[in-house]
């Protein structure tokens, strides 16, 4: 690591944390050259595949994309920024692990919408009015009228507590 202060490549590493969203590690260096002190952040480089959109055209992975939708959902509701960095991460992991060089658009966001439903059913509903392109209110109806027919993220929590406590 070179150091921004005098350019040098010999630096050592003073100490050694995880970051908050614990996918990365920052650590605190020391140059050898100037003694000059400086923070680095380090995190895993990950090879996603090349996204296919519905038209048929394909574009590099965008992580920003990805954060921008799933904040965008979450939004002014009861969440804690932790749950919702961990669900972004399981989204960029399960693309990272996609078999193919090629992924489809309606994949990731199918992908997006099965880990926000766990947690959230309104911004479910959100993600999937920008996602599915919601363009009157009868399609707001169907999935409110699916949603009612599944388990709310609490009680699924609820059910979990009454298995570890039995």
């Amino acid at each position: 690591m070179r150091c921004p202060f005098c350019g040098s490549a010999e630096s050592k590493v003073i100490d050694s944390r995880f970051n908050e969203d614990s996918y990365s590690i920052k650590r605190r260096r020391e140059c050898i050259n100037c003694q000059a002190r400086f923070n680095t952040l380090e995190t895993s480089e990950l090879n996603y595949p090349r996204v296919i959109k519905s038209d048929g055209s394909s574009e590099l992975f965008n992580e920003t994309k990805i954060r921008r939708g799933i904040n965008r959902a979450f939004e002014k509701r009861k969440i804690t920024i932790d749950d919702i960095d961990e669900l972004i991460q399981k989204v960029l992991t399960k693309c990272s692990q996609y078999p193919n060089k090629e992924i489809f658009s309606k994949i990731i966001g199918e992908t997006i919408m099965n880990e926000i439903i766990v947690v959230d059913q309104v911004a479910y509903l959100r993600f999937a009015s920008v996602y599915l392109r919601f363009d009157n209110v009868n399609s707001f109806t169907k999935i409110i009228e699916n949603l009612e027919k599944q388990p709310s993220p609490e009680m699924i929590k609820n059910q979990k507590k009454i298995k570890i406590d039995e």
